[in-house]
């Protein structure tokens, strides 16, 4: 007899960048007003930051600098051009030693380690205050989605469903081009534990067929539909060439969230988790979900990291 394991979800559910200041401003100038840390520009005023006027070489070493406050200073108005109340934090570098990843308790399934199965987690053991936003299925393809997230230089991972993906494989071969990793959610999105051991391999086997061919890669990720699966599900996985089995910790809608834990609180390392979804099946686009999102964990004072840094 399988074991089948039913993940279900708990119950419930912005800098201004100071205004720069120049040293000085040439006689004859007028004095402009700069918001969002914007650099001086203009009317032979002093860069604070590099000692330099306008037409004359700034010091070497001033430029990384200077760079990085132009930088702070897009992200400021993308952040604004999207309506978030701050602009997103910056996630650590990715560890060079990765953490272990094993099974959450009460997750395994019989032989999970002897045999090497592919682990299912929700959050992933880290001290540093991030977390990993996951999306799945690939229903609603929002162009605009795909430049905010861009704009605010936010990762993320997709899990895709062939059904849902096929009819516009170019707008995930732009995702991918953005630097976002695609992985696999089966072919078809069905209720795995229903399955034989046989069409639960076609089922995952055969994205990984898809992903390669349309996307040029076998992922080594993969996430049950429903975060339901049973032994025959990580067994089948294993063999098409599967390493982690994620699900999620928290999930975010347009209009809430949902937890799994009780305290419904979010944790350092947890996988949230959205979907690809508009007005047709929420009150929102995805824009408005990113943004509440975004808001939330900025607030609370974490960073988004890409998962698969850390695998």
């Amino acid at each position: 007899m399988r074991l089948v394991l039913q993940n279900d979800k708990s119950r419930a559910r912005w800098g201004a960048g100071a205004g720069v200041r120049g040293r000085r401003l040439a006689a004859g100038c007028c004095a402009a007003a700069l918001a969002s840390t914007a650099l001086l520009a203009g009317c032979g005023a002093e860069d604070p930051g590099t000692g330099a006027t306008p037409g004359q070489g700034a010091p070497a070493h001033a430029a990384p600098h200077a760079g990085r406050l132009t930088e702070h200073a897009r992200l400021v108005a993308a952040a604004k051009r999207w309506g978030l109340q701050q602009v997103p934090l910056t996630p650590p570098p990715p560890p060079a030693k990765k953490p272990v990843i094993t099974a959450r308790a009460g997750f395994e399934v019989d032989h999970q380690e002897d045999w090497y199965l592919p682990p299912v987690f929700t959050t992933v053991p880290t001290k540093q205050k991030i977390v990993f936003l996951t999306i799945d299925d690939g229903s609603e393809k929002d162009p605009r989605f795909l430049q905010m997230m861009r704009d605010l230089k936010v990762p993320y991972t997709a899990f895709l469903s062939n059904y849902l993906v096929k009819d516009d494989y170019g707008y995930f071969r732009t995702m991918q081009s953005y630097g976002h990793t695609l992985n696999n959610h089966t072919l078809h999105h069905p209720y795995l534990p229903g399955l034989s051991y046989e069409e639960q391999k076609d089922e995952i086997c055969g994205m990984q067929d898809i992903m390669e061919k349309q996307f040029g890669k076998r992922p080594t990720v993969f996430r049950p539909p429903y975060g339901n699966y049973n032994q025959d599900t990580l067994i089948a996985a294993k063999t098409c060439g599967i390493k982690y089995a994620p699900i999620w910790n928290e999930e975010v809608f347009v209009d809430h969230w949902e937890y799994r834990e009780d305290d419904q609180k979010l944790r350092r390392g947890d996988i949230v988790l959205t979907h690809f979804r508009g007005r047709d099946d929420w009150n929102g686009t995805m824009v408005d979900d990113m943004r509440r999102f975004l808001d939330k964990v900025t607030r609370e004072g974490y960073a988004v990291a890409r998962l698969e840094d850390y695998l």
